[in-house]
């Protein structure tokens, strides 16, 4: 069950429903020895060779217990894979009869933040730009209409049965009414100059609507439909980082605070008008079947309760607590297979990754030509080798992990325990989502950098050193300040060479007018030196350092330049955009690959791998994959291996 928790808290879930599911096990987060899958490599042709789906399983972005119009049990569960909320899947409870739903609408990669259940047994979700309504009586979605960008983070009904949502980045407002059929785009209602979160919103008994938001800045708003006038309730003062909250009172009144996690004082929110309260003793909140991406609404309306979904195994187990039976069935659904962050190759040749939604580990092995495929701790941004160990750089938290692949697998790390993977460190605040890890030529060091919590500017880097086990956190005051280390490489006589990125952390303000490029000292832990290389650059995406002493570097995944660390000086440069687009990214960009000689060969998101002459820095497309680049990039056996879609691919050199 702590396996759970934690897994809900990466989804930042904020759930206010009418029953609570803390002992409902939603997977895949129960599995821990994981799954071994036999691949059937398929040449593609002109040397590029498609090795499968890296993690074939799909993840729950809501699940909510209800009946069909034969008052069936049925559980309907929104399915997320790397082309988003594809789908919503109808599962009996007794027999484990499936039926899926494509979604009416181009989700463009997007997919449910929120959903609600209404009074009328409709499942609402708002995402992709578009509201959709289904219903699970007439086995079909009812209602679809654009709407203001981009997903709903909150949704709730209003007493007419009204239903309401606040949508990410800038607070659009819209309703719906089921019984009219009215649908109303009220569109943006608050200006800030970062992405907001507004992830809790709910309606007093006259009908005004409040909603709280983050995440650089709490603030709670009131709106009134009628003459669509919005207010702010929070001082500037009472403004913190984080998300404020509010949640309907069975007294018709809203109670409101600036901080979800319950600190500061509470207000009584009422027609529009605020009043502090102080405490807030005894809560009764209205029961409201709605919640984030992690919703899991466990409670039929015969009283019987879902266990257990499971998406890895495809099982379902529920409870009726009247006959005191336990039901497991089997279902299906279709998945094209979850987002692949990256791949590297391992000490033992294998190839290595993580998944995102669900947090996946998976490993490859080219010889056997199969898959091992296991849960993870948070979702594997970054990774590198270092002393026959692949260390790996984990979201959401900042984590910093080993795994030792000629050791056999001994589940989950935990701070404090011996496993495989262990457990090293961990960065948040300071850094909760890993761009980078480099693995220090003195065989003993480990850095990472990455960006802050949620509505923070400025991410620092973690030291960590194996023989001590200790580690050395800077802020970004002690690196540069308001960005993150985006990019590092090791220089000569103890000196690293990093990059940075102008990107907050999520919700966060950006501050910065350029990203620079900067040279640290690695005893002391200063920056002797820093500037910004491309004038205008964001970040500096990737960055390779040659025998030679020169840096190959990508800035904002558009342009390749060449840096002289002796002389500060860039040396060259090239427009990328013109002959190849840009090049590949993702949280980690891999977009470097080293050959077996050393040869040095770029990926780009078109498809063209391209290799860079050392003498005077031509680049010479080698081949273009059939498919697009989503993420890089290791060498391997003879190949280059890369990311297309879901799907390992390699192309033999």
């Amino acid at each position: 069950m702590k396996q759970t928790i934690l897994f809900l808290s990466f989804y930042m879930a904020f759930i206010v429903t009418g029953h609570a599911q803390q002992n409902v096990q939603v997977s895949p987060l129960a599995d821990n020895n994981g799954f071994t899958v036999e691949s059937k490599t398929k040449d593609l042709g002109g040397g590029f060779y498609d090795h499968g789906v890296a993690s074939p399983i799909s993840n729950h972005r809501g699940v909510v217990s209800t009946v069909d119009g034969e008052g069936r049990n049925v559980v309907l569960v929104w399915l997320f894979d790397h082309r988003g909320g594809y789908a919503l899947l109808m599962i009996d409870a007794l027999t484990g009869k499936s039926e899926e739903f494509p979604v009416p609408f181009d989700t463009k990669g997007d997919t449910p933040f929120s959903s609600i259940l209404s009074a009328g047994n409709k499942l609402y979700s708002l995402y992709g730009s578009h509201l959709v309504e289904f219903d699970p009586v007439l086995r079909k979605f009812t209602f679809v209409s654009k709407a203001t960008p981009q997903m709903a983070m909150s949704m709730t009904a209003d007493d007419t049965g009204r239903i309401w949502a606040a949508t990410y980045p800038s607070s659009g407002l819209v309703s719906f009414d089921p019984k009219t059929r009215e649908f109303k785009d009220y569109k943006s209602v608050n200006k800030e100059k970062w992405a907001q979160y507004p992830r809790s919103i709910t309606a007093d008994d006259s009908g005004w609507i409040y909603f709280g938001l983050g995440n650089a800045a709490s603030q709670i708003f009131a709106f009134d439909p009628v003459s669509a006038e919005i207010k702010s309730i929070l001082p500037e003062s009472e403004r913190k980082l984080g998300i404020a909250s509010v949640l309907r009172d069975l007294n018709g009144k809203v109670y409101g605070q600036s901080l979800s996690t319950g600190s500061g004082p509470w207000y009584e929110l009422y027609k529009g008008k605020a009043s502090k309260v102080g405490q807030y003793p005894t809560p009764k909140p209205k029961p409201v079947i709605t919640g984030s991406q992690a919703l899991v609404h466990d409670k039929f309306p015969d009283g019987s309760l879902l266990k257990s979904l499971d998406l890895v195994n495809r099982i379902l187990v529920t409870w009726n607590p009247k006959t005191k039976k336990t039901t497991e069935v089997t279902f299906n659904y279709s998945s094209d297979g979850a987002i692949v962050m990256g791949v590297g190759t391992a000490p033992d040749g294998t190839i290595v990754g993580g998944t995102a939604f669900p947090m996946r580990f998976f490993n490859y092995n080219l010889k056997n030509d199969n898959w091992v495929n296991r849960p993870a701790l948070g979702q594997f941004n970054a990774l590198v080798n270092q002393n026959s160990k692949v260390f790996f750089g984990v979201y959401n938290g900042g984590y910093l992990i080993d795994w030792n692949p000629y050791q056999p697998w001994k589940g989950w790390p935990k701070k404090g325990s011996v496993s495989n993977p262990q457990y090293l460190s961990i960065a948040s605040p300071t850094i909760i989502r890993p761009f980078r890890l480099m693995a220090h030529p003195d065989g003993k060091t480990i850095i990472m950098g990455g960006s802050p919590e949620y509505g923070a500017t400025g991410g620092g880097l973690l030291f960590w050193n194996n023989k001590t086990r200790q580690q050395v956190l800077l802020t970004d005051k002690e690196v540069v300040q308001d960005q993150s280390t985006m990019s590092i490489v090791p220089l000569k006589n103890g000196k690293i060479l990093g990059g940075t990125t102008t990107t907050p952390g999520s919700g966060g303000e950006r501050k910065a007018k350029e990203a620079v490029a900067y040279i640290m000292d690695m005893a002391s832990k200063k920056i002797e030196w820093q500037q910004a290389l491309v004038p205008g650059a964001q970040e500096y995406s990737d960055m390779r350092i040659m025998p030679n002493g020169m840096v190959y570097g990508i800035r904002d995944k558009k342009d390749f330049f060449v840096f002289d660390p002796v002389k500060k000086q860039v040396i060259h440069q090239k427009d990328l955009l013109p002959e190849f687009g840009r090049t590949t990214g993702e949280q980690c960009p891999r977009i470097f690959v080293a050959g077996p000689k050393g040869e040095i060969y770029m990926l780009f998101h078109d498809g063209a791998i391209v290799q860079i002459n050392p003498d005077n820095y031509q680049l010479t497309r080698i081949a273009t994959a059939p498919s697009s680049i989503k993420a890089g990039g290791d060498y391997a056996d003879g190949r280059i291996f890369f990311v297309s879609g879901s799907h390992l691919f390699s192309y033999k050199l």
